[in-house]
């Protein structure tokens, strides 16, 4: 089964607690803090493998879950790391954030892999925090916690040359004559009801690789036939070979089928109609076909090679022109303006680190991801991890802001489930 899109939910793993405890040993004067830190949550890493030609095993688990660190013990024993977690995927995959929108990565090389959702770090335990004013902190962290998100995975195959026309024109009977495809060939329409792809080899010794991609009628951009299912392939595609049945077997008229399927890929993607094109004049053999080329020429001033896939007729010579086209077209990113790490694409959500709102009850809410990152790393179990707390959201400029919002002492402040009365 040929699975090219998934939704699923990832829940990286959260940090280890820091832990809280002192030393306490016989003839051991003063022994201090002594609780060691968490370890980091668990990553999920997306990895290329090669193996691989379909999301298939991501349909069927929809949600992965990293483990947790774990916590930090006493006796400054720090918590273990927790493993990353290592999702399989084919060549070709783009991995998109739902909620933004923002592609993460784009792993087309072999080996690539990009850290889709990133483990918590974790927590201090209260070693961490000694200072020369404060020889015995009391207080320890909770470990950060995991990023949670849901993510678009496409696969978008990796082919060189991508053949696209109308049902029946004869795709899958050329990539089967020119590679070891092996695509099921029949007399009527969606025959072919996934991606082909063929290594070819040129009598020169140079190769390339093209991709049938079924499913084209006019509409197909907005959802008529098999819709625009497998249209996202081409967009990686270098050259775009253009097949048209010139002997009008079906009774179309040839302009009128390039017309078409120009129109939908246009309305899928107007950058698709910036790629090179080569026109591909195949049943030549069938009676007519020479005066419907005339009849072409006359309205489509481009190159125009005659075949006959069904006899091998004129394949030598398209094979070559697409070889010379690939030699001088540089292979680009499908996304060219995205900052890259480690060949790995990244975009990053932006927003202000707070806001803060009154409820219809008076009670001032606070809310963003730095603020509430704080309060679940905060262990509200001593007056002075209350105060450290305190502490950074000053430092925020939360304070600020609620006396610029006419906040008042004994006013009732919320951070997600926790309400405190407002002292200035």
């Amino acid at each position: 089964m040929f699975i090219d899109e998934v939704i699923i939910d990832l829940e990286a793993g959260n940090g280890g607690n820091g832990c809280l405890a002192f030393r306490r040993e016989k003839y051991v004067e003063m022994g201090g803090p002594f609780g060691g830190n968490g370890g980091r949550g668990g990553n999920i890493v997306f990895e290329v493998d090669e193996g691989l030609n379909t999301l298939i095993d991501l349909r069927y688990q929809k949600r992965y879950k990293a483990k947790n660190g774990e916590h930090g013990q006493g006796k400054a024993m720090h918590g273990a790391n927790a493993p990353d977690l290592i999702v399989k995927v084919p060549l070709g995959t783009v991995v998109t954030d739902i909620e933004t929108n923002f592609v993460l990565a784009d792993l087309t090389k072999k080996g690539d892999r990009a850290v889709i959702a990133q483990g918590g770090r974790g927590g201090r335990g209260n070693m961490a925090f000694v200072t020369r004013t404060n020889k015995a902190p009391d207080y320890a962290e909770n470990g950060e916690p995991g990023e949670e998100k849901k993510v678009k995975v496409e696969l978008k195959l990796l082919a060189d040359v991508g053949l696209v026309g109308l049902p029946s024109v004869g795709k899958s009977t050329l990539i089967s004559q020119i590679s070891a495809a092996k695509p099921k060939i029949a007399a009527y329409h969606f025959t072919t009801l996934n991606p082909n792809l063929g290594v070819v080899k040129t009598k020169d010794n140079r190769s390339f690789v093209v991709a049938d991609l079924p499913g084209l009628i006019e509409g197909a951009s907005l959802g008529e036939g098999l819709g625009d299912k497998f249209l996202k392939h081409i967009e990686r595609t270098r050259v775009i070979a253009h097949v048209i049945d010139m002997g009008a077997v079906e009774g179309r008229d040839p302009y009128e089928d390039y017309l078409t399927i120009n129109k939908e890929l246009e309305n899928f993607n107007s950058k698709i109609m910036e790629k090179p094109m080569v026109i591909i004049a195949n049943k030549m053999d069938v009676e007519g076909a020479k005066e419907n080329l005339e009849e072409f020429k006359k309205k489509v001033d481009k190159p125009i090679y005659e075949i006959s896939a069904m006899y091998s007729e004129g394949l030598d010579k398209v094979l070559i022109v697409l070889a010379d086209m690939l030699d001088k077209i540089e292979k680009k990113p499908l996304y060219e303006e995205e900052r890259f790490e480690s060949h790995v694409l990244y975009k990053f959500k932006q927003e202000q680190p707070f806001t803060v709102t009154i409820d219809d009850d008076g009670t001032y809410v606070i809310k963003g991801d730095e603020i509430e990152k704080i309060y679940k790393m905060t262990w509200f179990v001593t007056d002075e991890a209350f105060l450290r707390f305190s502490n950074k959201l000053r430092k925020l400029g939360i304070d600020d802001k609620l006396k610029e919002m006419g906040i008042q002492n004994g006013d009732t402040v919320r951070i997600m489930d926790y309400e405190f009365e407002y002292r200035d």
